[in-house]
């Protein structure tokens, strides 16, 4: 298939699909005619950065998984890579988790001295 119909099938533009082939994240192949030439591998490693970058991950942290399906392997997380990529984002989502949860404790700290009683005045500190 085109660079058009594969950008159609997979919900992206013409010029993503360009860029993912200047990272190296998308074969460079070319037909006789000189256009670019993908076929449902390319569909699928493209299904696989997608769904990545939707739970967080950027374009560089695909990288793995991409190798891995270039390899051959069935799905792109089934390798070694791929799986330390999981680990990795779930680490950076338990500490994005813990810093929210430290804001929102303070932030309930916060509103809980401001509703104490009395209550303080939105102006200065006053108390009503």
């Amino acid at each position: 298939m085109r660079i058009g119909e594969l950008a159609a099938r997979a919900g992206t533009t013409t010029r993503t699909l360009r860029y993912y082939e200047s990272r190296g994240l998308l074969p460079a192949r070319r037909g006789g005619n000189g256009y670019r030439t993908y076929d449902e591998n390319d569909l699928k490693l493209l299904r696989q950065i997608r769904t990545l970058q939707d739970f967080g991950f950027d374009l560089e942290e695909t990288r793995p998984f991409v190798e891995c399906l270039r390899a051959g392997h069935p799905e792109g997380d089934s390798c070694p890579a791929s799986l330390a990529g999981y680990r990795r984002k779930l680490d950076e989502l338990d500490a994005l988790i813990g810093e929210l949860q430290a804001v929102r404790a303070k932030i309930g700290l916060r509103l809980a001295m401001a509703e104490g009683d009395p209550p303080l005045c939105e102006l200065g500190g006053q108390e009503l």
